[in-house]
């Protein structure tokens, strides 16, 4: 259902991924006229995942773009109403939210904010369009996929050397491709990566492109203090430069950590009663699509227990 010309609800959440869904689904189904605004494609990130395996009741995987597809029509099932719209800010309006967007204000007694996050793009050729095959941003999800196939991971914080741990437990080989010579990682983590024997470091270099038809084939690089270009055969990249939370629409309105994310407790109340937050944009969150949806569920039954006080 898509929301025209009705602008009151009881809930209104932004952000149409897992999290969104999931509280669209419990805020529904306990009868409160609710609201749903995706800028994007309704699924979110997930959309880009060519086989979730790690699903809870999907023992044989399902596509990300099915997931989302079930998590939406199972919303729509109990009458959730979804507008595809970009949230631009929000306000407080005596004992309503008001809720920005490129279509207008909408107003709601509670707000769910599942807008997540990003992951941080190399913007190189190839990376866009072999995305979901190849090109990865969560060794979580994808890493089964490239059993003993080499890898490369490209980043040199925490994030990077999480995934290249992981990576080593199924690939070949893990090349991790960082654009300074020194990690900006943790101790702890620097000393695993060191002693894991399928992590090999390449320092100073850029990817310049990722090559391939169908695949991941080969990566066109770059030492950045000689200038020398060279290859590497590799089954996938993992990009794993950090995370941007989809955050700068609430900047002034919510108070934010230092990158962006959104502080809750463990009902995902903020500091701002009847306004919560769920999924990746929450500071520690799991970032994956289940936990995602978990939170989501936890919001949406806490901001019905906010309404009927």
């Amino acid at each position: 259902m898509t929301a025209k010309a009705k602008k009151e609800y009881d809930v209104i959440i932004i952000g149409g991924g897992p999290a969104g869904l999931s509280a669209g689904i419990y805020t529904s189904r306990a009868r409160l006229n609710s609201l749903l605004i995706e800028r994007g494609v309704v699924g979110g990130q997930i959309a880009d995942a060519e086989m979730v395996e790690n699903y809870a009741g999907f023992a044989e995987g399902v596509s990300g773009v099915e997931l989302g597809q079930l998590m939406q029509q199972q919303a729509a099932k109990y009458g959730l109403n979804i507008t595809i719209a970009e949230a631009t800010g929000l306000e407080l309006k005596k004992d309503k939210k008001v809720v920005k967007t490129t279509k207008g204000d909408f107003t709601a007694k509670a707000v769910i904010i599942a807008s997540g996050s990003e992951r941080g793009k190399l913007g190189t050729p190839g990376e866009r369009e072999l995305t979901g095959k190849g090109v990865s941003y969560c060794a979580t999800c994808d890493a089964p996929f490239f059993k003993e196939k080499p890898v490369a991971v490209v980043g040199g914080g925490d994030v990077a050397i999480t995934e290249a741990l992981h990576l080593a437990k199924f690939s070949s080989k893990v090349i991790l491709i960082h654009r300074r010579d020194q990690l900006r990682a943790t101790r702890i983590l620097e000393e695993r990566a060191r002693a894991e024997p399928k992590i090999e470091f390449l320092w100073d270099t850029v990817i310049e492109k990722i090559e391939g038809e169908d695949v991941v084939k080969q990566l066109s690089l770059r030492q950045v203090k000689t200038g020398k270009k060279s290859t590497l055969d590799v089954a996938g990249v993992f990009v794993a430069t950090g995370f941007k939370p989809n955050t700068d629409y609430l900047k002034g309105f919510l108070p934010l950590d230092k990158a962006g994310f959104i502080k809750t407790n463990d009902r995902m109340e903020t500091k701002i009663p009847g306004v919560f937050a769920t999924g990746d944009i929450r500071l520690n969150s799991a970032r994956q699509a289940i936990t995602a949806a978990g939170d989501g569920a936890t919001a949406a039954v806490n901001a019905e227990k906010f309404l009927s006080q």
